[in-house]
């Protein structure tokens, strides 16, 4: 299970939603000042709430967001910033992202991923080279239906 924290609305879901979660990705604003300043808040809140097993090593992954607002005159958090921050937290990977857009969010994405599969037991996935999603493999029913 993900998690993403953006809102202070969402905290009070409490200890019934953050447990279980493989990780956590914290995201703000970047053209407000206090989205940002709530990051420690966040990570903390959900360390308490979640009860990781390891917090100290518990994967996060930040996303600075809205970084294509008025072409990016409005922001107030510099990248620089936003990285000595995930610095400071253990090296949280950091992403500059536009929803909107759809900047950097599949990079963003597939490093949530990653990190969220490190902790889970390796086990032998099968997974074919092909899949048939037309139904040709199936038999027809007298009906001629394929369903």
């Amino acid at each position: 299970m993900l998690l993403f924290i953006s809102e202070p609305r969402f905290q009070s879901l409490g200890v019934a939603f953050y447990r279980g979660a493989d990780c956590c990705v914290l995201v703000y604003d970047v053209n407000v000042q206090k989205s940002f300043e709530n990051l420690n808040n966040w990570r903390e809140e959900f360390l308490i709430q979640a009860s990781p097993s390891d917090p100290e090593n518990f994967p996060f992954v930040v996303l600075g967001n809205k970084i294509d607002v008025d072409g990016g005159n409005s922001r107030v958090v510099s990248e620089k910033k936003a990285k000595a921050w995930c610095a400071s937290k253990g090296n949280i990977p950091y992403f500059e992202t536009s929803a909107k857009e759809g900047f950097n969010v599949e990079a963003a994405f597939e490093c949530i991923a990653k990190n969220a599969l490190k902790n889970e037991p390796e086990e032998d996935i099968y997974l074919p080279d092909t899949i048939d999603v037309a139904g040709g493999g199936r038999q027809q029913r007298s009906t001629g239906c394929e369903c």
